[in-house]
């Protein structure tokens, strides 16, 4: 199909600079893009007829390692040490 039609793990390395000139940076179009990821992640996960926690677990995994990654360098200060 059309380059802009294409996801992102169909194109080619070759072509990422005119597929990344053909998507809709306005924040419209990111909100769109981000809509479509979490329907997508939702549907794949969550909304499934014998689904198990695994979906909300990622969810709650991912939420964890980015909170420590956003306060690393406010723990990495106040972590204790030993003084010799």
């Amino acid at each position: 199909g059309p380059l802009s039609e294409r996801r992102l793990m169909d194109v080619k390395l070759g072509e990422l600079p005119m597929w990344l000139a053909t998507c809709d940076f306005s924040p419209q179009g990111l909100l769109g893009g981000v809509q479509k990821a979490w329907s997508s992640y939702y549907d794949k996960y969550i909304n499934v007829k014998r689904g198990g926690p695994a979906g909300i677990s990622m969810l709650l995994a991912g939420y964890c390692l980015l909170s420590y990654s956003w306060n690393y360098q406010h723990i990495k200060c106040h972590r204790w040490r030993k003084y010799h």
